[in-house]
């Protein structure tokens, strides 16, 4: 399961070039519009900081929720950007927009040391559709890919399948890497007895990671919304 990762490139092909991050930001929020939970947040600083560390520019794309192609304020990643300025203790400037010019046009004036978050991918029609228009249009934002979305690298959507047909080189995060060095240790050399917890509400999401998993497991334990349809 070996990957290239952001480690592999050298330190000087990243130097001042725009890095287009594809990150899972997808955190709950509250009903005062407070996150109560920042782990996944916390888990895209090392990336993000291994970049800015070799001169990179991070432009940074994500999902938040689910809404069906069309922009809704209480999706919007605006939210975000405060609390993952506070992690990488510089500013994270926000732009209301993914697939335009004035993205663009934000990307090309990102100096040295400066990150870019753009508005959710989610509120665009044909994200969840892998649009090829799309994914030629989010690759103008970058001069590199970097995939570092494991809760959402298996979704074939324009920010993760599409744009990587577009855009070289196009790598693993370390988030991403080290998500799937434990998935390898745990398939290939599990412990005894070996169990599997799956939870979730999307069913449909779920059902090849189950058959792939069943010859494999000693036991398998579903729970969350899932649960109620079993």
């Amino acid at each position: 399961m070996r990957k290239k990762t952001i480690a592999d490139l050298p330190s000087e092909s990243l130097a001042n070039k725009r890095a287009l991050v594809r990150l899972d930001l997808n955190v709950p929020f509250d009903d005062t519009g407070a996150i109560t939970d920042d782990t996944r947040i916390r888990a895209s600083v090392p990336t993000i900081q291994y970049l800015l560390d070799r001169g990179a520019r991070p432009v940074l794309l994500s999902h938040l929720g689910r809404p069906k192609g069309k922009p809704e304020p209480k999706y919007s990643l605006a939210a975000v950007a405060p609390r993952l300025s506070e992690l990488l203790g510089r500013p994270v400037r926000f732009v209301d927009a993914t697939d335009t010019d004035e993205a663009v046009a934000a990307s090309k004036a990102l100096g040295a040391g400066e990150v870019l978050l753009l508005q959710n991918t989610r509120f665009l029609p044909g994200e969840e559709k892998n649009d090829a228009e799309l994914s030629r249009q989010l690759a103008r934002l970058g001069d590199l890919y970097v995939n570092d979305a494991f809760g959402a690298a298996h979704r074939a959507h324009a920010s993760t399948a599409g744009v990587a047909a577009h855009l070289r080189p196009a790598v693993a995060g370390l988030l991403m890497q080290k998500e799937l060095d434990y998935l390898h240790g745990a398939l290939a050399t599990p412990k005894r007895p070996f169990v599997a917890i799956l939870g979730g509400s999307k069913i449909s999401g779920k059902i090849d990671v189950i058959r792939q998993l069943l010859p494999q497991v000693d036991a398998l334990l579903i729970g969350g919304a899932m649960a109620c349809t079993f």
